[in-house]
């Protein structure tokens, strides 16, 4: 595998609805463009702000390439949009995988109808399902977030924001 260059640069905290960001130098996401072999989609990322190491993804919205800064990453990162940060950034290429909680999994193949309707979501939202579930800290709120998310998939109840799945 070819060496990974890091690409340091400042940059000044802006913000889009309610989410905060920083702009790439072109050169910068260009460098990650080649490391990653790709120019379109997601692009798995790593580096520091502030000398804090993170992981994140970079996006293209809305016609630029955008770093998007969390309360993870940068405590407060709302309230400090017009602030200047050091980061450097590289292509990150191990994968990001979560595994799903088993008991979720066992739900699922309980509930066939909610298996089938989860198996036809676009991958995104799967995701977004199985990361929810298993970050949740207790197994009584792992317990009652998988008979949601079953609930939801079976067009019961909403889940995690969303009206439920109308099949």
């Amino acid at each position: 595998m070819k060496s990974i260059k890091k690409a340091t640069f400042t940059a000044v905290i802006d913000i889009i609805g309610i989410n905060p960001f920083v702009s790439l130098p072109e050169p910068v996401w260009e460098g990650v463009f080649r490391q990653a072999q790709k120019e379109k989609g997601p692009i798995l990322i790593r580096g520091t702000i502030n000398g804090k190491p993170f992981r994140q993804t970079l996006v293209k919205f809305k016609g630029a390439w955008r770093l998007y800064v969390n309360n993870v990453m940068l405590k407060d990162s709302p309230r400090r949009v017009g602030e200047a940060v050091e980061l450097f950034v590289e292509y990150d290429p191990e994968p990001r995988t979560i595994a799903p909680h088993p008991d979720f999994i066992r739900a699922l193949n309980q509930h066939k109808k909610a298996k089938h309707v989860f198996e036809q979501l676009p991958p995104s939202l799967q995701k977004e399902i199985v990361r929810y579930i298993a970050n949740l800290k207790t197994e009584t709120s792992v317990q009652a977030n998988i008979e949601k998310a079953i609930g939801f998939l079976t067009g019961k109840n909403k889940f995690i924001g969303r009206e439920p799945i109308r099949s």
